[in-house]
């Protein structure tokens, strides 16, 4: 992380708030690569996991050819800046081997999405927020639907509408999940 980003790291917001990330992988072990990634931000101490969706096993966006995606939701309550924990989030991504400037939609050992931070509205180069693409995905809304189903996003309505009426073609249950959505999952079943 260069210094800019450390800096932006440190600036936090005067009161916690709730955030809401995406998660996903499709190269490597991608369901242990999630379960690493929510232990990652349990470490951080301005992040507090809240919540976690269950996996899905989503058909990739993209070019053919490349395996299925898991995928999952949680919440978290942060003191973080939006810049700022979208900085730990790519170095997190960064340190799991993801490189950045390829094809878009390209197969991805981690991907972190900042979805929305309650009370928060940006456009930077940098973020925008809400996530502008969330409301046509179900890969993120279903899992997001699980944790957060009155979550209003401005101007498009609650997470729980949103859900109910995108287009579910290809997402299914990952057979492993480790969290069962629907509440709180703080930590996973261990084998």
């Amino acid at each position: 992380m260069d210094a800019a980003a450390a800096s932006r790291v440190m600036r936090r917001v005067a009161s916690k708030v709730k955030a809401y990330i995406a998660l996903g992988a499709n190269l490597g072990d991608p369901p242990s690569q999630l379960r690493a990634a929510l232990e990652q931000l349990r470490a951080i101490a301005a992040v507090e996991v809240l919540a976690v969706s269950a996996f899905y096993r989503t058909a990739p966006l993209g070019p053919p050819g490349q395996p299925d995606y898991c995928n999952a939701a949680c919440a978290v309550e942060t003191a973080l800046e939006p810049e700022a924990l979208l900085d730990v989030l790519q170095a997190m991504e960064n340190a799991a081997g993801r490189k950045r400037g390829g094809e878009r939609w390209e197969p991805r050992l981690l991907d972190l999405d900042l979805l929305h931070m309650e009370g928060r509205v940006a456009q930077t180069p940098r973020l925008i927020l809400p996530h502008p693409q969330l409301h046509l995905r179900a890969f993120v809304l279903v899992p997001l639907a699980e944790i957060a189903p009155d979550l209003l996003i401005p101007g498009l309505g609650t997470v729980r509408e949103l859900a109910a009426a995108v287009d579910r073609c290809g997402l299914r249950s990952w057979p492993e999940s480790p969290y069962r959505g629907n509440g709180p999952a703080v930590t996973a079943p261990r084998d």
